[in-house]
Parts: structure tokens; C-alpha cells; sequence
């Protein structure tokens, strides 16, 4: 839930473009930012976890495109949550090597 005049950020229930959520994209589409409310085209992957739930191997990420990387990064940054930002060109490259 959203409360009014709070910020909206990836996972946030009712987030456009979450997964599952009704205007999420369609598997086949290009990846989109993350940005609540951008449809622009994910450029960067930031890749996050959250100490107190997540294994430290584990890694969660969001989509921004080049105007909302540095917002979204700093959200993650000072939660200390952020750990690595990559090009999604070589996140997508990594990890069909990893395969």
C-alpha cells in the first residue's frame, strides 16, 4: 500500500510494472525501468538484497534507465542494500555465462 505523498519504488504493492501486477510487461517485452511510472528502456541493473532477509550471496535487482539510475541507486544506497550496478547489456551477458 501507498501512502499518500510517499515515494513508490519497485515491489511496492500496486507498483506499474511490478511482476504479476496487472500493467506488468509481458514476458516477451524489452525490459523497462523500474521507476514507478517509466516506461523508458532499462539501460542499468541494480543489484540489491537486503541483509536481514537475503543469504549475502543473494542478489535482487531493479531495472533503471539512464535518468533514474542514480535515484534508484541512492534509495537502495542508503538502506545499505545496494550492491553492484552493471550495464544491463553485461548483467545479461554474465549471466548466460553462468548458465
Amino acid at each position: 500500500m501507498n501512502f499518500p505523498g510517499s515515494p513508490s519504488f519497485p515491489g511496492s504493492p500496486g507498483f506499474p510494472g511490478a511482476p504479476g501486477s496487472p500493467e506488468g510487461p509481458a514476458d516477451d517485452a524489452a525490459p523497462i525501468c523500474s521507476a514507478k511510472g517509466c516506461r523508458a528502456p532499462a539501460v542499468w541493473v541494480l543489484a540489491w538484497n537486503n541483509p536481514k532477509l537475503h543469504t549475502p550471496e543473494r542478489r535482487k535487482t531493479w531495472l533503471a534507465c539512464d535518468e533514474h539510475r542514480e535515484h534508484l541507486s541512492s534509495f537502495l544506497g542508503m538502506r545499505g542494500f545496494l550492491k553492484d550496478v552493471v550495464e544491463l547489456t553485461e548483467w545479461e551477458r554474465n549471466s548466460a555465462t553462468d548458465r
